[in-house]
């Protein structure tokens, strides 16, 4: 295994990439330890601390903790997430962009611009909502240390020029490195949050958190962790093989074709981003909310508002079920995009390839897209169960605030409706980000091994499969 490492420092170009990439990382992290002017960082991550299990716990972990310290990243990638996510929405409801996106590589270029241009408009919205927030009236003499006056331009200006410097950072590592720049970044900003969730546990086994019952319970979180771990590469690596066979056909003087081969299916083809998608729909809350997490605000203060926004915060009923219907959304969503069956049978039927038992052209569009609405629907089962294990783990699901049937609920154990309380970085969610592109990676660096006659890391029987990634 070694000498398989030892070959990626061995190419040239290989070397460079992965020495790039590092660096960008490097400077990623760099930026999370430089707070923006004029905040008070130790009453700021007293409040997210107090405040883990909501939102911002969410809208924290992929940022990879900036805005628990309000650093100039702290807004994260999730602006060019939103984006990316409003045009993939455009290009398939608004004919002009579709076509423009047909057009080749000049096409995809002017959507990315446009990419580019909207996610420095939501990082202005973004910023400018934190900087009203912190300096509410009821926090702003805790939160901030220098003026209103001057400390909402600085803001919006700090945090905005961070998102769009990101944005270029995840471009080079796609360009100039070893390609997911972005979801690099995310995968950056998780791993580093790893020891702290490490620190948590090990408090909790100092202080015996859960009584006599503390080893037994740790030992069970680390085979649990041990076993999603397993479950995420088994089901991110399965796939549903369609027989293809090719008729034998006269070209010039030889003879084509006659082979059978298979057409691969994965069960999770959009990764985790359909995860990722509900998140950050779900997080738009935040900024609708206005001061409500740093203060009183006046949306929570109102009838019509208040509930509605209790109830869209992580760990309600209704926050869950929404989360859930957005995840099966997305599935179908990105495999709508990323995956045409009309495009695969016309391919097949121009070069004499057939399933067996299936007629060629609409047909076999027909029979790959029921098959494709079945495996897809099992992604987002697997989906939704591996996203809800970080609830469990921090706060619960609180069915005893559901109305009129509230009270029944109060008889289920208390770690149903209140969590364990452990670190939002031993969840699902992280774990399958971090396995996801883990797997990506070592697919991008194996191709670029095998490219060049040089062993994988995989062993001879075949590659590793990774995930698609941005």
């Amino acid at each position: 295994m070694f000498d398989k490492f030892a070959n990626i420092f061995r190419i040239p170009d290989l070397r460079k990439r992965v020495l790039f990439t590092l660096g960008m990382l490097a400077v990623y992290r760099l930026g999370g330890h430089i707070p923006t002017p004029g905040i008070n960082a130790d009453m700021l991550a007293q409040f997210f601390n107090a405040n883990a299990g909501s939102a911002l716990g969410l809208v924290d972990l992929f940022s990879g903790g900036n805005l628990r310290k309000l650093t100039i990243f702290a807004l994260g990638i999730m602006p060019y997430i939103t984006a990316s996510i409003i045009f993939q929405l455009l290009t398939v409801i608004y004919e002009p962009l579709a076509k423009l996106q047909k057009e080749g590589e000049l096409g995809r270029r002017k959507i990315t611009q446009w990419t580019r241009y909207v996610t420095v408009l939501l990082g202005i919205v973004q910023s400018f909502a934190i900087s009203l927030t912190l300096t509410a009236t009821s926090t702003g003499s805790t939160m901030v240390t220098i003026p209103r006056g001057a400390f909402i331009p600085l803001c919006v200006l700090t945090l905005t020029a961070g998102t769009a410097f990101i944005m270029w950072l995840g471009e080079q590592i796609t360009d100039r490195g070893i390609g997911n720049g972005m979801s690099l970044l995310i995968f950056a900003g998780i791993v580093v949050g790893l020891p702290r969730g490490i620190v948590d546990l090990y408090d909790k086994a100092s202080t015996s958190a859960w009584g006599a019952l503390t080893p037994i319970i740790l030992l069970l979180l680390v085979v649990a962790m041990i076993a999603v771990v397993a479950f995420i590469v088994f089901v991110e690596r399965a796939e549903r093989r369609i027989p293809v066979q090719y008729a034998k056909r006269v070209v010039g003087r030889k003879m084509m074709g006659g082979q059978s081969t298979h057409l691969p299916l994965k069960v999770n083809s959009g990764g985790v981003m359909p995860v990722i998608f509900a998140s950050s729909i779900l997080s738009a809350p935040l900024l609708v909310q206005g001061m409500s997490f740093f203060g009183s605000g006046p949306l929570r203060d109102t009838r019509f508002f208040g509930p509605i926004l209790q109830n869209l915060a992580p760990g309600e009923p209704w926050y869950e079920l929404i989360s859930m219907v957005a995840i099966i959304f997305f599935a179908y969503f990105y495999i709508s995009i990323v995956f045409r069956p009309d495009d695969i049978a016309d391919n097949m039927r121009k070069y004499g390839g057939f399933i067996p038992g299936i007629r060629p052209g609409k047909r076999t569009a027909d029979f790959i897209n029921d098959v494709l609405t079945r495996i897809t629907l099992v992604g987002a089962v697997y989906l939704i169960i591996i996203s809800i294990i970080p609830t469990f783990l921090i706060s619960g699901i609180h069915f005893n605030h559901l109305v009129l049937i509230g009270s029944f609920f109060d008889k289920l154990p208390t770690w149903v409706t209140n969590g364990l309380g452990l670190n939002f970085y031993f969840g699902g969610t992280s774990l399958l980000i971090v396995v996801g592109v883990a797997m990506d990676t070592v697919n991008q660096i194996e191709s670029q091994l095998i490219m060049r006659h040089y062993e994988g890391f995989s062993p001879k029987s075949g590659r590793i499969r990774g995930r698609r990634s941005w």
